[in-house]
């Protein structure tokens, strides 16, 4: 015991080992001075230190990355909130000495120190499931019932064969079904692991998260993978926790966590010195720190949660449950033509043998023509089954996902794609999404005197009184959630949003000292920016002891708290009327010039405040009042006019002042002369009648709070049956997001809550960007539509044929191969063909898509039922006349050479007819065609397999090689189904 205390002591020092001794408090149910109570208090803390001691030793064996606490203790501590051993390890403080980190700089981490220090306490992942291989999408394609009974046909017929015919001869039919099955099989295995893996790719991004760390002594932008326990992370509202921690007292004001996520409680949880525990995976809802990172990746309560969960599955999309429903109805009616076409072909078979009379003897090949039409009547199911309908949506929702990612858009919800095709209305920010969010301050008012900052402009001589430039600087160093850092190269460099940027800037151009401001006083609360209130406020104590609020935000808001303002001498003096005209018109004219308005104000606080209390919201002295410039984004002008031709209403739903918010709608195109703006509060005071006449004319609310945006799409989507797509950034925005139909929150200036409550992502905050979700969302939609119209072209001309030719000749002209073959074309082939076209400009000129409108609509109807007639036609003339018309009769076999024909035809038709579908109105099908790489590829792909299939497969394909002319009479009536295409184009309908 002796050695321990000394390891102890040589190690910590006697402050810090007495320091633990003194922590100690007696356990319950004993007596402080009571014998016995104090061997056991003695013992325990003897234990606890030796405990300690042998820790640190064991830890140091690891180098400087490993602490006298161990992984699993800090995480034990956090996780069960455990103040004891939290207070037992010497608090906050001790537990960041322990991680040899601090909280000013934070950890000194080189390339080294940081794969040891993962090594002990690990990586800030979390274990995901693993992936399944391609061998097990391969079994599950092969798992489709009509395919493995397909493949028992296949055997049978193989036995069969070899067995009354011989080798190879007799193992023709049933090699050629199994290596078609093969083929099938494996083609959609590949499409389907293709697409989970540009899933995963897709879901990767969606968990990347960046937050603000102190680390090497300066604040940078990290990815929450990186965190390591000892770095020192800057939380504010909407943040979500990246690891498990500890809050750091005296960094800010306390927090108000979410931790829903974790426990189900929606009630907030308090975080502040004493209870300073902060968990993974839960959301600031209020408030602002700096936090100590003790555990991460694992080992936190939100790893081991997430190790309980499985891999995240997309939901169904509507458009797939439609489509899911279509094919089922499809794949049922092609079950009962194939019953009947088995029941035919029996039927023709037993009549043939009776006249015969030889209805009693059944030979091999008997058996194996059983076999053939038992295997035709089953891949008729397999060709009306139209599974390539739910593939074709995941093709086309994975296609644009990952272009749309390229162009600065991240899909969260899949069937967001779909919808953003339908939206009719887009409710959106001003700052940042209208406007570049790169914001200035160009005009400003300090006391009661006017100036002017030109953006390029060095020029600081502005001969403002000391007192007031000294309560300038206090006003905005202070009550900020930005912050002024070193960077890694020594610069400067100003962190927080464009308008904390921009009045930081605004001070430091002024000859400001950030550093010494802050240095000079100390932060005794903080009141964070709330959406509600439209302000912000900090209490300082000043080295006199004296205490001082400073408030900042919406300039009527803070104005109308102001009854002192001070002078162009410095002095403090009544807000008379005069001023306060003065003040308002100058509000009025920097709003009318489109520039954003923010009041600084002060107020002398009584010695009598407590921490606990209100930040005061009347008595300020009015300090300056400041005009930054936020221009609008290039380009958006241009988008909002497209959605206006698109049938899409643009309105701006902004908390800034009306007159500011007027000026950029009127620049950008939103405003026009029969529009409304309107105030929130104007706005909330509307009866429901009044709201429901107000609302179709309202292109512009300002000052608006969170629940008026609320109210707005509610209405818009129930009592209008709009489709609704809103853009949010803050953590009051979610409810918004979750009641629209599509919500779009912002990769840059939204926060954690915003995105998690949002469908897509605009990484890059651009109303540009958000036309093209829409763009993307109706070429999915149209995409779809062209592949359903090829389908079920396909689908009913197949059945029709081989039931019709079974009911009139007792045969099936396409075979058990081909329609497998033929199968192929239109799912697999056919959904990544059409599925994957890119948008088209001119889907933005048409009305949105109705929330209720039918999928299949007129037009594809008139395409589907032309195309059938025409090819039904054409088939039934050849299977009837054919050998006379072509003078076959000579051939060896003049009814293998006529099939042979009829499956060649039969796919040409096809082949053009994919063509023909990549428009449903336009006559010219062949305008960017060449740009779409899958496309060609595909369509090429096919006729060479087709040349292949013909020539060279015919023992296994059933087919014969065919001469220049039987090839161009096949390419010929194939080609005539495009002039029929556009004449069905030409006949009048409406959508």
């Amino acid at each position: 015991m002796e050695s321990l205390f000394s390891v102890a002591w040589r190690n910590w020092g006697w402050e810090n080992v007495l320091g633990l001794v003194e922590t100690q408090k007696p356990l319950k149910g004993t007596k402080h001075d009571g014998h016995t109570g104090s061997i056991k208090e003695k013992l325990k803390v003897a234990f606890l230190v030796s405990k300690a001691a042998v820790r640190f030793v064991q830890g140091s064996k690891v180098g400087e990355a490993a602490s006298s606490v161990s992984a699993d203790d800090l995480a034990s501590i956090v996780e069960g909130q455990d103040m004891k051993s939290l207070n037992f390890h010497g608090g906050v403080y001790g537990i960041a000495k322990n991680l040899s980190t601090n909280f000013s700089t934070g950890l000194y981490m080189d390339h080294e120190a940081i794969k040891e220090r993962q090594k002990v306490y690990g990586i800030n992942k979390f274990e995901e499931c693993v992936a399944p291989t391609f061998w097990v999408f391969l079994w599950d394609s092969f798992s489709d019932v009509t395919l493995r009974i397909l493949g028992f046909c296949a055997l049978a017929s193989l036995i069969i064969g070899i067995v009354t015919e011989g080798w190879p001869k007799g193992a023709h039919d049933g090699l050629g079904i199994v290596a078609s099955i093969l083929l099938v099989v494996f083609v959609t295995a590949t499409s389907d692991y293709r697409q989970l893996l540009q899933f995963r790719e897709l879901d990767n991004e969606k968990k990347k998260i960046y937050v603000q760390v102190t680390r090497n002594g300066y604040r940078q932008r990290m990815c929450v993978y990186e965190l390591l326990p000892g770095d020192i992370v800057h939380l504010g509202v909407g943040d979500q926790v990246p690891a498990d921690g500890l809050f750091i007292s005296g960094s800010g004001s306390s927090l108000n966590i979410d931790e829903s996520s974790l426990t189900g409680e929606s009630e907030l949880v308090m975080v502040n010195e004493e209870l300073p525990f902060l968990l993974s995976g839960t959301k600031v809802k209020d408030g602002s720190c700096k936090m100590v990172v003790t555990t991460v990746g694992m080992r936190t309560r939100w790893g081991k949660l997430m190790a309980t969960l499985s891999e995240e599955v997309q939901d169904e999309t509507p458009l797939q449950g439609k489509l899911r429903k279509v094919a089922t109805t499809i794949g049922k009616i092609g079950l009962c033509f194939a019953f009947l076409t088995f029941a035919v072909l029996i039927e023709k078979m037993v009549v043939d043998k009776w006249q015969a009379g030889t209805t009693l003897i059944w030979s091999g090949e008997d058996g194996l023509r059983l076999l053939e039409y038992f295997a035709i009547a089953v891949t008729i199911v397999v060709v009306a089954v139209p599974e390539g309908l739910p593939l074709a949506v995941t093709l086309s929702l994975a296609f644009a996902m990952k272009r749309m990612m390229n162009d600065k858009a991240l899909v969260r919800q899949l069937a967001a794609c779909e919808t953003m095709g339908s939206a009719t209305t887009i409710c959106s920010d001003k700052t940042g999404t209208l406007t570049t969010n790169h914001m200035t301050v160009v005009k400003s008012c300090i006391g009661v005197k006017e100036l002017h900052h030109p953006i390029n402009s060095d020029s600081t001589d502005f001969d403002l009184p000391a007192s007031l430039v000294r309560i300038l600087f206090q006003s905005i160093f202070s009550n900020t959630s930005g912050e002024v850092v070193i960077t890694g190269e020594g610069k400067h460099e100003i962190l927080g949003t464009p308008t904390e940027t921009a009045l930081l800037e605004f001070c430091l151009s002024l000859g400001g000292d950030f550093h010494a401001e802050r240095r000079a006083y100390k932060l005794v609360k903080v009141e964070p920016f709330n959406s509600t209130k439209k302000r912000m406020g900090v209490v300082l104590e000043l080295p006199g002891g004296e205490l001082k609020a400073h408030t900042k935000g919406a300039s009527e808001i803070i104005l109308a708290s102001c009854d002192k303002v001070i002078d162009s001498n410095g002095r403090v003096v009544p807000l008379t009327d005069d001023y306060r005209s003065y003040l308002d018109s100058t509000i009025e004219k920097f709003a009318n010039e489109a520039l954003r308005t923010l009041c600084l104000a002060y107020k002398e606080l009584d010695q009598g405040f407590y921490t606990d209390e209100a930040i005061p919201t009347s008595g300020y002295t009015c300090i300056a009042i400041v005009g930054i410039k936020d221009p609008v984004r290039p380009g958006v002008r241009e988008s909002i006019a497209l959605c206006r031709s698109a049938g899409v209403t643009v309105r701006m739903v902004t908390g800034d002042n009306i007159n500011t918010a007027k000026a950029i709608a009127r620049e950008c195109g939103i405003l026009t002369e029969d529009g409304i703006a309107i105030e929130g509060s104007v706005f909330r005071e509307k009866s429901l009648r009044e709201m429901i006449e107000l609302i179709p004319k309202i292109q512009v609310m300002a000052r608006s709070l969170p629940l008026d945006k609320h109210t707005l799409v509610k209405h818009l989507r129930t009592t209008f049956n709009e489709v609704v797509a809103v853009t949010g950034d803050g953590t009051n925005d979610a409810p918004a997001l979750h009641e629209a139909d599509i919500g779009l929150a912002m990769g840059i200036a939204g926060t954690e809550v915003a995105k998690e409550s949002a469908d897509v992502i605009i990484l890059d905050d651009n109303f540009s960007t958000i036309v093209n979700v829409a763009k993307w969302g109706r070429s999915v939609y149209i995409n779809i539509q062209n592949f359903v119209q090829f389908q079920l072209t396909v689908n009913i001309v197949a059945l029709m044929v081989n039931f019709s030719s079974a009911c009139l000749s007792g045969k099936a002209p396409l075979t058990a191969v081909q329609l497998l073959w033929v199968n192929m074309i239109m799912d697999t082939l056919g959904a990544l063909a059409l599925a994957t076209e890119p948008p088209k400009d001119k889907q933005m000129k048409k009305p949105p898509i109705g929330r209720n409108e039918s999928f299949i609509t007129s037009i594809m109807w008139r395409n589907i039922l032309g195309q059938c007639l025409y090819q039904f036609f054409i088939i039934s003339i050849l299977q009837a006349y054919g050998s006379t018309i072509l003078g076959l009769d000579t051939h060896p076999d003049p009814d293998l050479l006529l099939n042979t024909i009829l499956f060649n035809t039969f796919v040409f038709c096809q082949v053009f007819n994919e063509v023909n579908s990549r428009e449903m109105e336009k006559v010219n099908v062949f305008k960017g065609i060449f740009q779409n790489r899958t496309f060609m590829v595909i369509l090429g792909s096919t006729v060479v397999f087709q040349i292949v299939i013909v020539e060279f497969l015919g023992s296994f394909a059933n087919t014969t090689p065919l001469n220049l002319l039987q090839w161009c009479l096949c390419l010929f009536i194939g080609f005539l189904g495009m002039p029929v295409a556009a004449l069905l184009k030409l006949i009048p309908l409406q959508n």
